[in-house]
């Protein structure tokens, strides 16, 4: 069955969805399990001992042989280091991304009609053409780059969001994004104004504010162990504090469990305590979010709706300091971690399958009208939309990516030769 591809490589973890084409219309996007029974993989590249490159997180940590946050290092001419060898920001992204596309290549049995992956509001045409050209030199020549807020908006006007301006309000792992979008003449969005980010502020820094709070409620017993039974102690101490993070979204209270070595304790924690370690830090991207408002020269009032993406804006706390400062629709879908990748799958849609153009409106922008999930009509396929990919001939083949381990070309030989053939 004909399929298109969203892809979302976010500052700590990597999602994908697909969109089946069934006679004239779109089926719901629907989500990969990339991490096995997980929804996303961490968006991470560990350089093995044989020199292959491995997606996710190492068992066996070693600092200098894993690579986390390149997509927010596309652009910096400074590569980073694996082992003492130079990866260009942009070349461990597109790797990333083409193992996204073999996953899903081998699942579905064949090439999407169209992929489309997000990248940060903020990206200029430098960036863009970086990353475009690494993904050609991978073999995927044909990927249409979207800014991340508008993969965001395409996903919530998909579910009936009715507005035709919004704010974006897109809260990663390690990083904050605020932008306006609008809709356009043909259905499509948009960013407008100046795009805001903050990468000092993520649901990690929230994590690691519970992680403070176990270590200042246990510290008499803590300071009783030896150096390696607290490194144990406090070795699985963050994935707790995530876990009682997403428990304090819906719950008043919870507890960290933290394994000391005579006996198992609990730091009990409650959602008013958890808000009042966060709040700053939340008021601070409700206050960067006001900023892109007013750099467009637009009131809070004259939005639509505030939309949502990142996993961490399901905390009630961050809706209710939007809605205070905002007096329009608060918009968040049941999963806001997969809102940019099914976004993403819809945006993919539209590469193939363009939607009729609307005249414009005489005043002010074209109402978004909520395009159903299922209701997008399929055509003859198109060029996509993506002006700044530099003009180029066919792409060199796909290298081939293996899936089982998941194991990826060298780092020295991220752009592998033209002769180089697809395996199978």
């Amino acid at each position: 069955m004909a399929y298109v591809l969203g892809i979302d490589i976010g500052s700590t973890n990597t999602a994908a969805t697909v969109a089946r084409r069934r006679g004239a219309t779109w089926m719901r996007p629907e989500v990969v399990a990339l991490g096995g029974s997980s929804a996303t993989v961490p968006s991470a590249l560990h350089l093995s001992a044989d020199g292959t490159l491995v997606v996710g997180e190492s068992v066996a940590e070693d600092g200098t042989r894993t690579a986390r946050g390149f997509v927010r290092r596309v652009g910096d001419d400074v590569p980073l280091l694996l082992a003492g060898e130079a990866c260009p920001p942009q070349m461990l992204t597109a790797v990333l991304a083409a193992w996204v596309v073999e996953q899903v290549l081998d699942r579905e049995g064949g090439s999407a009609e169209a992929v489309v992956l997000s990248h940060p509001a903020g990206w200029g045409r430098h960036r863009r053409e970086l990353l475009h050209d690494a993904l050609w030199q991978l073999g995927l020549g044909n990927v249409t780059l979207l800014p991340r807020t508008v993969t965001v908006a395409e996903s919530h006007a998909a579910r009936g969001f009715p507005g035709s301006v919004a704010a974006v309000y897109a809260l990663g792992g390690n990083t904050f994004e605020a932008a306006l979008v609008r809709r356009t003449p043909r259905g499509t969005y948009e960013t407008f104004g100046f795009p805001q980010g903050l990468d000092w502020i993520g649901g990690a820094d929230f994590d690691e504010a519970l992680a403070e709070h176990a270590r200042t409620t246990l510290a008499q017993e803590l300071a009783a162990l030896g150096p390696r039974q607290t490194d144990a102690t406090l070795r699985g101490l963050l994935p707790e504090c995530e876990r009682a993070k997403r428990e304090l979204t819906v719950g008043t209270e919870t507890d960290l469990l933290m394994a000391l070595p005579n006996a198992p304790v609990r730091v009990p924690v409650s959602r008013v305590r958890f808000e009042d370690m966060i709040r700053p830090a939340v008021q601070a991207t409700v206050n960067l979010l006001a900023r892109a408002v007013h750099s467009a020269g637009l009131l809070p009032a004259q939005l639509d709706g505030v939309l949502l993406d990142g996993g961490s804006t399901r905390i009630p706390l961050v809706a209710e300091l939007l809605a205070a400062a905002f007096p329009v629709p608060v918009e968040v879908e049941p999963d806001p971690q997969l809102t940019a990748a099914a976004g993403a799958a819809l945006a993919a849609c539209q590469v193939v399958s363009p939607r009729p153009r609307h005249p414009e409106p005489d005043i002010g922008p074209t109402p978004i009208g909520g395009v159903g999930l299922a209701a997008v009509p399929a055509v003859a396929a198109q060029p996509g939309p993506d002006h700044d990919r530099p003009s180029r001939s066919e792409p060199p083949p796909r290298p081939p990516v293996r899936i089982a381990p998941p194991e990826l070309p060298r780092p020295s030989r991220l752009a592998p030769a033209r002769a180089r053939k697809r395996e199978g």
